[in-house]
């Protein structure tokens, strides 16, 4: 692969490769490392790896942004958003197709289209990004690219997904108020049982400093405590909504 290609998948990826054969490798069909006799050097120990590199991730970011859905409601989630259907959406934007190293053989069969490989690629992919700077590049990979492009379609599609902080803040924009402000007031337990206490402040119009009213929530990291808060104070805006409309009818 040249190194132009290298920079360009690089950028559309968003991270440079200490270890540029991480990617090669990620790229490489069994037909290609076949064929020059470079035994294992293809992608499919990547494949496996990046497959659970991606469900866990997946995993984390459902459990802690939605904390009110239950087991078979997040399982459900995850199971589109790790399969096959979502992630050739995701190779083709990023073009994987046009660096993948192909034996002749699947080459002529039109191998860079296929979806399979494409797929098994995006996951190979995921994994050279964990090996080469481990979870937290590989988690804002899929964040970015996999995870929140496509809850974001599915909200505005009616779907039933509920991510209490972007629905809050979808009604305060819609309200014309300024965005919440969410602030750590409690961290209690030991380091492997720990409670986060959060209060998310929500502001009148036109003020970025004074809060209108408040509502805390705890949880076991900050992320569902967050959610938590986000979940209240959405019911409490509704509620001051609800009753301002209702005065106004009277």
């Amino acid at each position: 692969m040249k190194a132009k290609s290298i920079a360009a998948l690089e950028a559309a990826l968003g991270h440079h490769f200490h270890d540029s054969a991480l990617l090669q490798q990620a790229l490489t069909h069994s037909s290609h490392a076949h064929e020059a006799e470079t035994g294992d050097n293809h992608n499919e120990q990547l494949e496996f790896l990046g497959d659970a590199v991606l469900g866990f991730v997946t995993s984390r970011e459902l459990f802690e942004r939605m904390p009110a859905a239950n087991e078979g409601e997040l399982s459900k989630l995850r199971a589109h958003l790790v399969s096959a259907r979502h992630l050739i959406q995701v190779a083709d934007q990023l073009a994987l197709g046009e660096y993948l190293l192909l034996g002749k053989g699947e080459e002529k069969s039109g191998g860079r289209s296929k979806s399979a490989l494409l797929v098994n690629a995006l996951e190979a992919v995921i994994a050279a990004l964990y090996l080469d700077a481990g979870l937290d590049a590989a988690a804002r990979f899929v964040v970015t690219h996999i995870f929140e492009p496509e809850l974001g379609r599915m909200q505005a599609a009616g779907m039933p997904v509920t991510d209490f902080k972007s629905a809050l803040q979808e009604a305060l924009q819609s309200a014309g108020r300024p965005q919440p402000s969410y602030v750590l007031v409690k961290e209690e337990g030991p380091d492997h049982l720990k409670t986060f206490t959060v209060e998310v402040r929500v502001h009148a119009r036109g003020s970025k400093t004074k809060a209108e009213y408040a509502a805390r929530a705890e949880g076991p990291t900050k992320k569902v405590a967050e959610q938590r808060a986000a979940r209240e104070a959405l019911e409490r805006l509704e509620h001051v909504v609800a009753a301002t409309k209702h005065d106004a009818t009277e």
